[in-house]
Order: structure tokens, then sequence, then C-alpha cells
């Protein structure tokens, strides 16, 4: 996979189910430190993929859901992620060093 998105995703859809991982994690699994944004634009436009993204999963390094306005109501992101056990409360993650998924520790090193 030559497509930076392409890898992003990759790596999202390894996000178990009940767990969360930021952008930046992403961004740091793949060598690319600093590249959080660019990570946050691949999320945005997962609906390219050709697979099922859980773009619900990535949230910022404070465990604010900062892309939810890119799902189609106000509260889905949210939703989703109560769906699968995760709590949220004035759209933060609650506990989220408990439900953190660090790419880094659970994939190696890429």
């Amino acid at each position: 996979m030559d497509n930076f998105f392409e890898k992003v995703w990759e790596v999202a859809c390894q996000i178990p189910v009940g767990r969360v991982t930021s952008y930046g994690a992403i961004g740091r699994y793949l060598g690319a430190t600093r590249s959080a944004r660019m990570v946050g634009w691949a999320m945005s436009n997962s609906r390219a993929s050709k697979v099922n993204v859980p773009a619900h999963r990535v949230v910022n390094a404070s465990g604010l859901l900062t892309g939810k306005h890119h799902f189609s109501g106000s509260n889905v992101m949210q939703e989703l992620l109560e769906s699968e056990g995760v709590r949220v409360e004035d759209n933060q993650v609650v506990d989220f060093e408990v439900v953190f998924w660090d790419p880094v520790k659970e994939l190696g090193i890429h």
C-alpha cells in the first residue's frame, strides 16, 4: 500500500470493538510523527475506502470526538462508540486511558 490514507485505514480497521485510538497514535505507528492532521483527513475521507473503516474509533489525543461533524448526524459518532460500550460525556471519551488502544504497543514496530 503506497497511499498514506490506505495505510491509515488499515490501522484503523485493527482497532478492537470497544477501544479507541488517536490521530497522533496512528501517525506515530506509521512513522509519520506530527501527522495527526493528515490522519484526520484520512478518517474524514474513509468512505472512499473499499472496506468499512471504523472511523468513529479515532479521536483526538485528549479523547475528544473532534471528528464527529464528519458523520451523518450530530451524535452518530457518540452513538457508535456507546453501542460498543465506550462511554462518552460532553463529546469526550470517559476513562480514555483505559479504552485507549496504542497501535505501536499492540501491533509492534511498523
